[in-house]
């Protein structure tokens, strides 16, 4: 009897998960499984974004841009397989700007493999500089540490790489955190005064969660999000 229960708890946990992703995603204004499923609002676009290689099974829902979430059953194996996210469009240069400043709070489980980040584009994605809010499980960095700064409100270690297509500068937070806001144009800012590149365009400033593995199905919530500028 003890061995056919522990047998049936992960059939059963999954079902939970399940019903969990469908009532999510039928009381949403809007929702989609498809890989590359959009949805614009407020200036604002949502993306499924499941490009990886062996990608699985997400949906992704939505009530506004800023709140929304995602099921995800991605396999226990290496690569990103989706970057779920909340985007805005900023296209203007950096010296333009008065400020960029952002703010966010999500729900995130306590397994697989994972971090909540800012994903920003410059120079018609010449640039990618992400911003690690929290991080679990097997995942890391592009490039090689640099160092470690105190800007934008937070203390990171600092990345600089190459994917093979743009340059990467990675943010890692030192602790993880699920709410909080960010001085995004003092991060960009910092890294100009390092000679990383110029006076750039910002273009589109992403909020969201890169998934390696969430086996049996797990469920990210972006509680609200949003993103200023002057």
């Amino acid at each position: 009897m003890r061995k056919a229960l522990r047998l049936a708890l992960p059939s059963l946990a999954a079902l939970a998960a399940l019903v969990l992703t469908a009532t999510s995603a039928q009381a949403a204004t809007w929702s989609s499984s498809d890989k590359w499923g959009t949805w614009s609002s407020g200036g604002y676009t949502i993306s499924n974004d499941v490009w990886g290689g062996g990608a699985g099974p997400q949906t992704i829902w939505a009530n506004s841009s800023s709140n929304w979430g995602v099921w995800s059953n991605q396999p226990n194996t290496g690569g990103v397989k989706s970057y779920p996210h909340s985007g805005r469009a900023i296209g203007r240069t950096l010296s333009s700007l008065g400020s960029v400043t952002s703010a966010f709070d999500v729900s995130v489980p306590g397994g697989g493999s994972y971090e909540t980040a800012y994903d920003i584009w410059a120079n018609n994605n010449a640039y990618e500089i992400m911003l690690w809010m929290n991080k679990t499980g097997a995942v890391g960095p592009i490039g090689s540490y640099q160092t470690t700064v105190s800007v934008g409100g937070h203390t990171w270690d600092v990345y600089k790489g190459s994917n093979g297509s743009n340059a990467v500068f990675s943010f890692l937070r030192h602790g993880n955190t699920n709410s909080g806001s960010v001085d995004v144009k003092a991060v960009l800012n910092w890294i100009k005064s390092q000679g990383w590149y110029g006076d750039v365009t910002l273009g589109d400033v992403q909020f969201g969660f890169e998934i390696t593995s969430s086996s049996g199905g797990l469920n990210f919530t972006s509680n609200s999000f949003s993103v200023s500028s002057s």
